[in-house]
């Protein structure tokens, strides 16, 4: 019996919607800690980065190792998490780590401008 909708399966697409309407409510906290994590990184390489940064950046990456997995980006937890570990152990910048928390840094965003792309549907 045809009730006239395209999708029999309204909860996922009901479930997606409210996801992404949670993800645009939390971008530009998400995009903030992107950027806390570029600015420690070119600190890094510059050999400026002080403590304040370190510890702003330790809790950037943990959040964001955190929402990236809620919001199906799996694959973002590893850097974020490696980031993570990088400013929590080390008390002393070392400016060779520049270039590749840069790296990490670049790739999470990249992910998260991937979130943002509207998906064509499945056909």
């Amino acid at each position: 019996m045809d009730s006239g909708q395209k999708d029999s399966r309204p909860q996922p697409s009901g479930l997606a919607a409210a996801l992404n309407l949670i993800w645009q409510r939390h971008l530009p906290e998400i995009e903030d800690r992107l950027a806390v994590l570029e600015s420690a990184a070119a600190a890094t390489a510059a050999g400026t980065l002080t403590a304040e940064q370190r510890q702003a950046a330790r809790a950037a990456a943990h959040n964001l190792a955190g929402v990236l997995g809620s919001f199906g980006l799996v694959e973002g937890t590893a850097p974020a998490r490696e980031t993570e570990l990088h400013y929590a152990a080390k008390s002393v910048a070392d400016p060779q780590d520049g270039s590749h928390l840069a790296g990490m840094a670049a790739a999470l965003r990249v992910l998260v401008e991937s979130r943002n792309r509207p998906q064509t549907p499945a056909q």
